[in-house]
Parts: structure tokens; C-alpha cells; sequence
């Protein structure tokens, strides 16, 4: 489309990580955002990829990221790794402790990585599909704000909430679970708004508690869990993981990460498992399982598709409308 613009993976990681800097953050923690920014969006994750970069680039603006912020990481025993990410971003801090996270899962069998004091997580996939590339299995939860009702709530107690999945297959493939505790992403409640259309019934509710289908009242009441409570029960489990384990905040004294001056300074969990230590031929065996689900009953295996994705980006580039294109170069020019 001629409204579009193409750009190869490495300028689409140029584009955001001069834009970062621009703004007032620190190399290092530019590139490790702008890799993870181009990583979910060639995956096909637009609405946490250079959409959401918009997002970070306005808070570093604005003060509620940290820019210079160096992560603080400490071991208070081998097998786990905390992070203070001091108000910057978790993208960063996970960069660093990435090599030694995966040394020591594969050194204890398990490992914990966790950070507290940071801005949103970006793709939450991300994480976990890092370890796996590197023949772990990993499980990542995080917060965010308070934008969901809990069970039996009309107002919001927890964040999005998501927990993300993510095994080693065959041939550098992974499968890849990342979902959100509520039954839509608030990102997805956002752009139905900017569009100025409806969003779908069971999303979100109002201030009164009853079902709304226009967005801009949904963001004035509450998202609502997938699957009722028991969606609201995955949703604290993930806070208690993401801001209990962490020492993040809890969603509901976290501040919004689209407004003010403040961090939300909430929490991210990440466990990673080396499974050959616990099962033999783990991936050959969890290949021919999603090769079965898939041919033979017809299950969609999430994440099969994420290195097919990227690859193709490789050769065909990453396209971008050009509204989008032109508000992160603006930055660029600040």
C-alpha cells in the first residue's frame, strides 16, 4: 500500500533505537527494546510491537521512564536472579541477565529470573520464546496497572496480567503460549477507541458493572476476565508471581503507564527449565505431539509459525503504515 513503509528488520531496529536514545535513553537499553520491539512485530504482535513503542517513547518524554537507568541484578542464591530495573524497562535489565539465567538453568535444572520497579514488559512472549530458543521451556508472568475487575468486582483491581508459555521443539521451532488474564489486551481496547469503533460484547463492562460495547466507556469501567472467575483467579495467581514474588507493585498501586510522571513499577517472573534434565528427547518428543494435535486433529499449536514469521521479514521487510512511521521519526527529531 502506498501508505505503508517497508523497512528491513535491522533499519526497523535502527528507526526505533535512535528514536529511544533521541529522547533520553541509553544505548544499551535502547537496543535491547528496540530488538524486542522488532521481534514482536515481525512475529505478527503489532499492537506490543512499534505501536507500543509510541508508548514508551512519550513516557521517556513525560518521566516515567527512567532512561539512564541502570539495572541493579543480584543472586541471593545460584539459582535465582532479581533485577531492580530502578524505573527503566524490563527489556533491558532481561538482556543482561539472559546468558546467565540460561547457565544456570541449565547448570541447577532451574532457574529463576525476576525484576521489580519497571515500566510494562512489552510482548510478554518475548521472554519466555528467548529461553526457548535456547532449548529451555520457560514460563513469564507480569502486571500492569489496574485495568480488570476481579471476581465479583465492577472495578478494576488487576492488570492485563498475561502469562506466557514457551517449549523447545525440532528445527529451531518453538510453541509459544502468551495470553492475557482478561479476554481482550487494553492495548486492543485502545485502538477500537482511536478507530472509533465498537468493541466486541464481553470485553469490558462500565462503571456499573453492566456489559459495554463502546470503548471509550469500557476504559472508564473495567476489562473483564476470559472465562469469568476462573479468568480472575489466573489473573492473581500472575499477580501474586509477577508483584508478590518480585517486590513490584501491586496493580492496583501501580501507576498507569500512559499518564503522569511516575513508573508503574511493576513486576515480571520468569522461571526457565532445562527439560533434559528432566525427560529424554524432550523436543523430538514434543515435535511429534504438535505434529499429531496438528495433522491428525486439526489443533492449532500456537508459536509454530513465530521463526517462519521472522524469517520471511528477513526478505520481504517490515511494514508499517506511515502515520505510525512518521510519529516515531518525529521523535527522532526532537
Amino acid at each position: 500500500m502506498v501508505d505503508d513503509v517497508t523497512l528491513s528488520p535491522r533499519e526497523a531496529i535502527e528507526l526505533a533505537k535512535t528514536a529511544l536514545m533521541r529522547v533520553g535513553m541509553a544505548e544499551p537499553a535502547a537496543i535491547a527494546l528496540a530488538q524486542a520491539t522488532v521481534e514482536a512485530e515481525t512475529a505478527g504482535k503489532q499492537a506490543v510491537g512499534f505501536a507500543h513503542l509510541t508508548d514508551y517513547l512519550r513516557s521517556l518524554v513525560d518521566g516515567r521512564i527512567a532512561g539512564k537507568a541502570e539495572p541493579q541484578i543480584t543472586s541471593p542464591v545460584p539459582a535465582i536472579l532479581k533485577c531492580d530495573a530502578m524505573g527503566g524497562v524490563a527489556q533491558h535489565g532481561f538482556s543482561i541477565a539472559r546468558e546467565e539465567l540460561a547457565s544456570k538453568a541449565k547448570t541447577f535444572g532451574i532457574a529463576v529470573f525476576t525484576v521489580c520497579n519497571g515500566y510494562t514488559t512489552g510482548e510478554l512472549g518475548w521472554y519466555a520464546a528467548s529461553l526457548a530458543s535456547d532449548g529451555l521451556v520457560a514460563i513469564a508472568a507480569t502486571n500492569s496497572h489496574a485495568v480488570l475487575a476481579g471476581a465479583g468486582s465492577r472495578t478494576p483491581v488487576y492488570g492485563t496480567n498475561p502469562l506466557a508459555f514457551a517449549a523447545p521443539l525440532e528445527n529451531d521451532e518453538i510453541l509459544l503460549i502468551d495470553q492475557s488474564s482478561s479476554a481482550t489486551a487494553l492495548v486492543n481496547v485502545r485502538d477500537a477507541a482511536a478507530r472509533g469503533v465498537a468493541i466486541p460484547d464481553g470485553w469490558a463492562i462500565d462503571q456499573d458493572g453492566q456489559p459495554t460495547t463502546d470503548p471509550f466507556v469500557a476504559m472508564q469501567g473495567a476489562l473483564v476476565a476470559f472465562g469469568g472467575s476462573r479468568g480472575a483467579n489466573i489473573a492473581l495467581m500472575v499477580e501474586v508471581l509477577a508483584a508478590g514474588l518480585t517486590g513490584g507493585n501491586w496493580s492496583l498501586d501501580a501507576a498507569d503507564f500512559q499518564a503522569g510522571e511516575t513508573s508503574p513499577g511493576i513486576g515480571l517472573f520468569v522461571l526457565a527449565l532445562s527439560p533434559q534434565l528432566f525427560a529424554d528427547h524432550f523436543s523430538a518428543r514434543l515435535s511429534e505431539q504438535a505434529r499429531r494435535l496438528s495433522a491428525d486433529y486439526n489443533v492449532h499449536v500456537p508459536g509454530l509459525d513465530r521463526v517462519k514469521r521472522q524469517r520471511t521479514a528477513e526478505t520481504t521487510g517490515i511494514r508499517l503504515p506511515r502515520q505510525l512511521f512518521d510519529s516515531i521519526s518525529s521523535f527522532r527529531r526532537n
